[in-house]
Protein backbone atom coordinates (compact mmCIF):
# COMPACT_ATOMS: atom_id res chain seq x y z
CA UNK A 1 0.00 0.00 0.00
CA UNK A 2 1.02 3.60 -0.58
CA UNK A 3 -0.20 5.57 2.44
CA UNK A 4 -1.76 9.03 2.61
CA UNK A 5 1.48 10.27 4.18
CA UNK A 6 3.46 8.77 1.29
CA UNK A 7 1.13 10.40 -1.23
CA UNK A 8 1.42 13.80 0.45
CA UNK A 9 5.21 13.56 0.45
CA UNK A 10 5.16 12.58 -3.23
CA UNK A 11 3.02 15.62 -4.01
CA UNK A 12 5.70 17.88 -2.54
CA UNK A 13 8.32 16.20 -4.74
CA UNK A 14 6.33 16.35 -7.98
CA UNK A 15 4.63 19.72 -7.40
CA UNK A 16 7.15 22.04 -5.72
CA UNK A 17 5.89 25.57 -5.13
CA UNK A 18 8.37 27.71 -7.06
CA UNK A 19 7.42 31.18 -8.39
CA UNK A 20 10.76 31.41 -10.19
CA UNK A 21 9.93 28.34 -12.32
CA UNK A 22 6.16 28.44 -12.68
CA UNK A 23 4.15 31.43 -13.89
CA UNK A 24 1.06 30.24 -12.01
CA UNK A 25 2.97 30.18 -8.72
CA UNK A 26 4.37 33.67 -9.44
CA UNK A 27 0.84 34.97 -10.07
CA UNK A 28 -0.39 33.84 -6.66
CA UNK A 29 2.82 34.64 -4.80
CA UNK A 30 2.64 38.27 -5.89
CA UNK A 31 -1.00 38.52 -4.79
CA UNK A 32 -0.23 36.97 -1.41
CA UNK A 33 2.77 39.17 -0.73
CA UNK A 34 0.67 42.28 -1.45
CA UNK A 35 -2.13 41.30 0.98
CA UNK A 36 -2.01 41.82 4.75
CA UNK A 37 -4.13 38.74 5.51
CA UNK A 38 -4.57 35.62 3.37
CA UNK A 39 -6.78 32.53 3.51
CA UNK A 40 -5.60 29.68 1.28
CA UNK A 41 -8.55 27.34 0.69
CA UNK A 42 -7.41 23.84 -0.23
CA UNK A 43 -3.89 24.67 0.90
CA UNK A 44 -2.64 21.10 0.61
CA UNK A 45 0.90 20.73 1.94
CA UNK A 46 1.09 24.50 2.37
CA UNK A 47 3.82 25.36 -0.11
CA UNK A 48 2.41 28.76 -1.06
CA UNK A 49 1.97 30.08 2.47
CA UNK A 50 5.22 28.57 3.72
CA UNK A 51 7.15 30.35 0.98
CA UNK A 52 5.28 33.60 1.65
CA UNK A 53 6.41 33.52 5.26
CA UNK A 54 9.96 32.65 4.24
CA UNK A 55 9.83 35.59 1.83
CA UNK A 56 9.02 38.02 4.63
CA UNK A 57 5.22 38.15 4.79
CA UNK A 58 4.50 39.53 8.25
CA UNK A 59 0.68 39.41 8.26
CA UNK A 60 -1.86 36.70 8.94
CA UNK A 61 -1.52 33.56 6.84
CA UNK A 62 -4.11 30.80 7.21
CA UNK A 63 -4.54 27.56 5.29
CA UNK A 64 -7.50 25.18 5.35
CA UNK A 65 -7.68 21.71 3.78
CA UNK A 66 -9.63 18.51 4.48
CA UNK A 67 -6.62 16.28 3.77
CA UNK A 68 -5.00 15.61 7.16
CA UNK A 69 -1.86 13.99 5.74
CA UNK A 70 -1.17 17.09 3.65
CA UNK A 71 -1.69 19.38 6.65
CA UNK A 72 0.72 17.26 8.69
CA UNK A 73 3.39 18.29 6.21
CA UNK A 74 2.22 21.91 6.17
CA UNK A 75 2.51 22.09 9.96
CA UNK A 76 6.26 21.78 9.76
CA UNK A 77 6.00 25.56 9.58
CA UNK A 78 4.47 26.70 12.88
CA UNK A 79 4.14 30.42 12.17
CA UNK A 80 1.23 29.83 9.78
CA UNK A 81 -2.29 28.89 10.96
CA UNK A 82 -3.35 25.49 9.59
CA UNK A 83 -6.96 24.24 9.86
CA UNK A 84 -8.69 21.00 8.89
CA UNK A 85 -11.81 21.57 6.81
CA UNK A 86 -13.39 22.04 3.42
CA UNK A 87 -14.08 25.33 1.66
CA UNK A 88 -17.60 25.32 3.09
CA UNK A 89 -16.11 25.06 6.60
CA UNK A 90 -14.38 28.45 6.28
CA UNK A 91 -16.26 30.08 9.15
CA UNK A 92 -14.22 33.24 9.66
CA UNK A 93 -16.23 36.46 9.72
CA UNK A 94 -14.79 39.20 7.52
CA UNK A 95 -11.12 38.95 8.47
CA UNK A 96 -9.12 38.27 5.28
CA UNK A 97 -8.04 40.67 2.55
CA UNK A 98 -7.39 37.84 0.09
CA UNK A 99 -8.62 34.26 -0.35
CA UNK A 100 -7.06 31.85 -2.84
CA UNK A 101 -7.73 28.43 -4.32
CA UNK A 102 -4.69 27.30 -6.29
CA UNK A 103 -3.75 24.21 -8.31
CA UNK A 104 -7.27 23.89 -9.77
CA UNK A 105 -8.69 23.14 -6.31
CA UNK A 106 -11.86 25.03 -7.28
CA UNK A 107 -12.75 22.21 -9.65
CA UNK A 108 -13.17 19.79 -6.75
CA UNK A 109 -16.39 21.67 -5.88
CA UNK A 110 -18.59 19.44 -8.00
CA UNK A 111 -22.15 19.63 -6.67
CA UNK A 112 -24.29 22.77 -6.92
CA UNK A 113 -25.00 22.84 -3.17
CA UNK A 114 -21.33 22.30 -2.32
CA UNK A 115 -20.25 25.04 -4.71
CA UNK A 116 -22.78 27.54 -3.39
CA UNK A 117 -21.94 26.79 0.25
CA UNK A 118 -18.21 27.08 -0.46
CA UNK A 119 -18.53 30.43 -2.22
CA UNK A 120 -20.73 31.74 0.58
CA UNK A 121 -18.18 30.69 3.20
CA UNK A 122 -15.25 32.19 1.30
CA UNK A 123 -17.13 35.44 0.79
CA UNK A 124 -18.04 35.58 4.47
CA UNK A 125 -14.40 35.12 5.43
CA UNK A 126 -13.33 38.14 3.38
CA UNK A 127 -13.29 41.75 4.45
CA UNK A 128 -15.67 44.00 2.49
CA UNK A 129 -13.94 44.55 -0.83
CA UNK A 130 -11.68 41.54 -0.25
CA UNK A 131 -10.62 39.48 -3.25
CA UNK A 132 -10.89 35.80 -4.14
CA UNK A 133 -8.36 34.48 -6.67
CA UNK A 134 -8.59 31.02 -8.27
CA UNK A 135 -8.32 29.20 -11.57
CA UNK A 136 -10.14 26.44 -13.42
CA UNK A 137 -9.20 24.52 -16.54
CA UNK A 138 -11.12 25.88 -19.51
CA UNK A 139 -13.54 23.17 -20.71
CA UNK A 140 -12.85 24.04 -24.35
CA UNK A 141 -9.31 22.65 -23.97
CA UNK A 142 -10.65 19.22 -22.91
CA UNK A 143 -7.64 18.54 -20.70
CA UNK A 144 -9.02 15.14 -19.74
CA UNK A 145 -8.18 13.77 -23.18
CA UNK A 146 -4.55 13.57 -22.02
CA UNK A 147 -5.44 11.66 -18.85
CA UNK A 148 -4.74 8.11 -19.97
CA UNK A 149 -2.19 5.34 -19.28
CA UNK A 150 -0.25 6.12 -22.45
CA UNK A 151 0.98 9.25 -20.65
CA UNK A 152 2.27 7.41 -17.59
CA UNK A 153 5.08 9.24 -15.81
CA UNK A 154 8.13 7.67 -14.18
CA UNK A 155 9.18 9.41 -10.98
CA UNK A 156 11.07 8.94 -7.72
CA UNK A 157 9.34 9.68 -4.43
CA UNK A 158 10.65 11.30 -1.24
CA UNK A 159 12.05 7.97 -0.05
CA UNK A 160 13.86 7.45 -3.36
CA UNK A 161 11.49 4.70 -4.52
CA UNK A 162 11.11 4.43 -8.31
CA UNK A 163 7.43 4.70 -9.21
CA UNK A 164 5.11 5.10 -12.15
CA UNK A 165 1.88 7.13 -12.12
CA UNK A 166 -0.95 7.62 -14.59
CA UNK A 167 -4.53 8.84 -14.91
CA UNK A 168 -7.48 7.19 -16.58
CA UNK A 169 -10.86 8.79 -17.32
CA UNK A 170 -13.91 6.80 -16.25
CA UNK A 171 -16.67 9.10 -17.43
CA UNK A 172 -17.54 12.55 -18.74
CA UNK A 173 -21.05 13.55 -17.68
CA UNK A 174 -22.00 17.10 -18.57
CA UNK A 175 -19.33 19.31 -17.01
CA UNK A 176 -18.10 16.66 -14.54
CA UNK A 177 -15.16 14.38 -15.32
CA UNK A 178 -14.50 11.30 -13.16
CA UNK A 179 -11.07 9.70 -13.35
CA UNK A 180 -8.61 7.59 -11.39
CA UNK A 181 -5.00 8.28 -10.52
CA UNK A 182 -2.79 5.20 -10.09
CA UNK A 183 0.54 4.98 -8.28
CA UNK A 184 2.50 1.82 -9.06
CA UNK A 185 5.93 0.29 -8.94
CA UNK A 186 7.88 0.38 -12.17
CA UNK A 187 6.97 -3.26 -12.87
CA UNK A 188 3.29 -2.33 -12.86
CA UNK A 189 2.44 -3.51 -9.35
CA UNK A 190 -0.35 -1.18 -8.26
CA UNK A 191 0.17 0.49 -4.88
CA UNK A 192 -2.67 2.98 -4.76
CA UNK A 193 -5.68 4.09 -6.81
CA UNK A 194 -7.47 7.38 -6.09
CA UNK A 195 -10.77 8.31 -7.71
CA UNK A 196 -11.46 12.00 -8.37
CA UNK A 197 -14.31 14.09 -9.80
CA UNK A 198 -13.66 17.54 -11.25
CA UNK A 199 -16.09 20.10 -12.61
CA UNK A 200 -15.26 22.07 -15.75
CA UNK A 201 -17.40 25.22 -15.65
CA UNK A 202 -17.74 27.58 -18.60
CA UNK A 203 -17.21 31.30 -18.05
CA UNK A 204 -20.95 32.14 -18.06
CA UNK A 205 -21.76 29.35 -15.61
CA UNK A 206 -18.86 30.28 -13.35
CA UNK A 207 -19.82 33.94 -13.31
CA UNK A 208 -23.44 33.13 -12.51
CA UNK A 209 -22.33 31.31 -9.36
CA UNK A 210 -20.03 34.19 -8.38
CA UNK A 211 -22.71 36.83 -8.83
CA UNK A 212 -25.25 34.78 -6.88
CA UNK A 213 -22.72 34.46 -4.03
CA UNK A 214 -22.13 38.22 -3.83
CA UNK A 215 -18.97 38.61 -5.90
CA UNK A 216 -18.09 40.71 -8.89
CA UNK A 217 -15.31 39.75 -11.31
CA UNK A 218 -12.41 42.19 -10.99
CA UNK A 219 -10.11 40.48 -13.48
CA UNK A 220 -10.25 37.51 -15.82
CA UNK A 221 -7.30 35.99 -17.68
CA UNK A 222 -6.82 33.15 -20.11
CA UNK A 223 -3.18 32.55 -19.23
CA UNK A 224 -0.71 33.26 -16.44
CA UNK A 225 0.80 36.19 -18.29
CA UNK A 226 -2.36 38.28 -17.95
CA UNK A 227 -3.69 37.69 -21.45
CA UNK A 228 -7.44 37.62 -22.19
CA UNK A 229 -9.53 34.48 -22.43
CA UNK A 230 -9.56 33.39 -26.08
CA UNK A 231 -10.68 30.44 -28.15
CA UNK A 232 -7.28 28.88 -27.49
CA UNK A 233 -7.15 29.42 -23.71
CA UNK A 234 -6.56 26.41 -21.46
CA UNK A 235 -7.24 28.29 -18.21
CA UNK A 236 -9.87 30.58 -16.73
CA UNK A 237 -8.05 32.65 -14.11
CA UNK A 238 -10.37 34.75 -11.99
CA UNK A 239 -9.94 37.50 -9.40
CA UNK A 240 -13.34 38.23 -7.87
CA UNK A 241 -14.19 40.90 -5.30
CA UNK A 242 -16.62 40.68 -2.40
CA UNK A 243 -19.43 43.18 -2.83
Amino acid sequence: MYSDADAAALYDVTNPWDPDRYASDRFYHDLVMAADSVLDVGCGTGGMLRLARESGHAGRLTGIDPYVAALDRARRRTDVEWCVGTAADAAWDGVFELATMTSHAFQFLVGDAELRASLAAVRGSLLPGGRFAFETRHPQARAWLDWNPSRAEDLVDARRRPLRSWYEVESVAGDVVTFTGTTAERDGTVLRVDRTRLRFLSEPALDAYLVAAGFTVDARYGDWGGGPVTAASTEIVTVARRL
